[in-house]
């Protein structure tokens, strides 16, 4: 049984509140695994094909409440350009709505760490997207993502879910196009 660390009791932290938002997560990461179904397996046949062995890895993160799971992902590593390009497009990430589907992750929420040393993170499922990828610039040093992240975890909201939902494609073409 995995040691799950306590969640902190710091003033103004609050935990997840799970109904809405996991509605919200499950129709969305139905909807987009439909939608997306036929780019993935493209893919993952073209990753097979060209660079064998298994075209998904499985990585660590720490969840809610410090529960350990393993993210999907496409393998891009040593793909060359299909892996840039997967990467580019953020294909490489699509198969982490299979977390989102089974609890362990959010389609809104700070993005996936193997470990954290920030307990406020762990009051909320980790994400897809965030609040610090939709800023405005990509390049944020670490300190101002951590700030953007625990801003999230003490503010977030239905509404502000959906709002990070809605920039997440422009801030992606942003970046890609940058």
């Amino acid at each position: 049984m995995p040691l799950l660390l306590p969640l902190p009791t710091r003033p103004g932290l609050r935990p997840a509140r799970p109904s809405a938002k996991r509605v919200l997560d499950v129709a969305g990461a139905a909807i987009l695994l439909v939608a997306l179904a036929a780019p993935l397996a493209a893919a993952a046949g073209l990753l097979y094909a060209t660079q064998g062995g298994r075209a998904f890895v499985r990585e660590p993160a720490v969840g809610l409440a410090g529960r350990p799971f393993r993210t999907w992902r496409l393998r891009t590593d040593g793909a060359g350009r299909l892996g840039a390009a997967l990467e580019r497009c953020a294909l490489d990430s699509a198969p982490q709505l299979l977390n989102v589907l089974r609890g362990e992750m959010s389609l809104v929420g700070p993005r996936p760490e193997p470990r954290t040393d920030r307990p406020e993170r762990l009051f909320v499922r980790p994400g897809m997207t965030g609040l610090w990828q939709v800023s405005a610039r990509s390049d944020l040093p670490w300190e101002e993502m951590a700030l953007l992240d625990r801003h999230y975890v003490e503010n977030h909201w239905l509404g502000m879910d959906l709002a990070i939902l809605a920039q997440t494609p422009r801030a992606a073409y942003r970046q890609r196009h940058a």
